[in-house]
């Protein structure tokens, strides 16, 4: 199980990293998007969960789920729709602006007149 969850979390981060070298925005946020899922997974699989066990510490002998990873996933999950939102407006916009969604790769400088 753990081979598997390994393999998933390499393939997410390697797809994230490679759509996010893209020169469309679109590929971009598919990226960061699966970059998320590779981070919220990651914490998940740190944090141990417990099937069947109370998030609540009784006593020393019960074993116990610990609720951390699951809040902080659950915020990472809220935090990355909001960006996501942000930046698919913010491609949007340029790309209602420009006509196109390719990234302009120029090599000349901002003062410097042709």
């Amino acid at each position: 199980m753990e081979a598997l969850v390994a393999i998933a979390l390499g393939l997410l981060t390697a797809a994230g990293i490679y759509l996010m070298l893209r020169l469309r925005t679109f590929p971009v946020i598919v990226g960061l998007t699966l970059l998320s899922y590779a981070v919220n997974v990651f914490i998940f699989a740190v944090g141990r969960l417990v099937t069947n066990a109370p998030p609540i510490y009784v006593d020393a002998t019960t074993p116990y789920t610990d609720p951390l990873p699951q809040a902080l996933v659950l915020t990472a999950i809220v935090i990355s729709f909001g960006m996501t939102a942000v930046i698919v407006m913010m491609a949007l916009g340029s790309f209602l602006e420009a006509g196109h969604d390719k990234v302009e790769m120029t090599d000349d400088t901002a003062g410097e007149s042709k």
